[in-house]
């Protein structure tokens, strides 16, 4: 039975789970912009695909659009969260969950600076869309290979790390310098000066190095944990598809620079590069789609007995648009029908999981159940 005290002073829809207005900018963390990573990923995959048409031009960009609102939106969020909650702000760093997500800001804006080359180009100008993919490429690169130093460097010397404490958001701060690779193949051909092309693609390939062997020694130990301590925490099963994210990009990194080299490397490595992308993408490729199936099946055991809602969700989308953009990138290296169907049917997916995952988010927020201070 109701009070009349309550039925005189109903509970008010918006923010309805905070106490306090103030609360409101409290708990925004790194872990947000993997939103904008989940949101940006669904527009560029589609620029990617094989059967890539006018149709799909107009939903793409307008989900770039949003993305990029979303992203100054999230800048101007965390900006009020550091100047009224610095003490909150600066404790993501110090804890061992929390700290793996600052790999998420840079990623995030190195894929709306992608969007605004392959997808914005089309509204903005091909000029304003590669200046604006410069900046926010330049600036995500510097900020993800500081994270993965950073982080690493924070989980070994301060970090309390029990035995059983690998998941998939160990890869989040040693994914960036992929992201880096692939991202800056495309802005490769751009570059007019020989040297400063050359430059570019060796550190491309450089980054393609610190995210490529940082993944493959922290992959182990999540497949060991998993093995041996087996899923823990429901809500943290959706991070084991964050594992698709450096295989993804890798592979995408991979070939996007093959395509790119002869023009910026002497001969031989130019032709060697091309090569690399196609033996190198192939394997890791049927690598990826073994980790996705086991990852689903998980997802579904654990569905099945209840998974609740949370922004480790967010895993769902970005990684599958890795595996997207490695698909197509394979299929336009190979001509094989076997990548461009597989990277229809991953696409379709991604705006599936986008798509529940966002209207999740949205209604979480507008009651104020994700904003709620930890």
């Amino acid at each position: 039975m109701t009070s009349l005290a309550e039925h005189a002073q109903p509970e008010p829809v918006l923010f309805r789970e905070l106490g306090r207005p103030r609360e409101l900018f409290a708990n925004i963390g790194p872990n947000w912009y993997a939103s904008i990573m989940g949101t940006g990923i669904v527009a560029n995959a589609a620029a990617t695909l094989p059967h890539w048409s006018a149709a799909l031009r107009v939903p793409a960009t307008v989900v770039w659009v949003f993305a990029t609102v979303m992203l100054l939106a999230l800048l101007f969020a965390t900006v009020v969260h550091w100047v009224r909650h610095t003490e909150r702000a600066r404790g993501h760093a110090a804890n061992p969950v929390a700290a793996q997500f600052w790999g998420a800001p840079p990623m995030a804006l190195m894929t709306v600076g992608a969007g605004a080359l392959s997808i914005g180009s089309g509204i903005l100008g091909t000029s304003a869309g590669l200046t604006i993919d410069y900046v926010l490429w330049t600036a995500g690169t510097v900020f993800g290979l500081f994270t993965a130093a950073w982080i690493p460097y924070k989980m070994m010397t301060s970090h309390r790390i029990a035995p059983d404490s690998a998941f998939g958001g160990w890869l989040m701060p040693v994914v960036p310098p992929m992201v880096s690779a692939a991202n800056g193949a495309a802005l490769i051909p751009h570059i007019a000066d020989p040297g400063l092309r050359t430059t570019m693609t060796l550190g491309c390939y450089a980054m393609f190095g610190i995210s490529l062997f940082a993944t493959l020694c922290l992959i182990p130990q999540i497949w060991q944990k998993l093995v041996h301590h087996k899923t823990t925490a429901a809500a943290a099963v959706p991070t084991m598809w964050i594992v698709l994210g450096p295989l993804g990009q890798s592979v995408t990194a991979a070939n996007l620079l093959g395509k790119a080299a002869p023009a910026a490397l002497p001969a031989p490595y130019g032709k060697a590069a091309e090569v690399f992308g196609w033996f190198y993408g192939i394997p890791v490729w049927g690598f990826a789609m073994l980790w996705l199936v086991i990852a689903a099946a998980v997802t579904i055991r654990t569905l099945r007995s209840g998974m609740p809602f949370a922004l480790t969700w967010w895993a769902f989308t970005f990684p599958v648009g890795t595996c997207v953009t490695g698909s197509s990138a394979l299929a336009a290296r190979t001509g094989a029908g076997l990548f461009a169907d597989a990277s229809l049917v991953l696409y379709v997916f991604l705006v599936f999981a986008w798509a529940v995952v966002a209207v999740r988010t949205m209604r979480g927020s507008l009651r104020g159940e994700l904003l709620r201070p930890a």
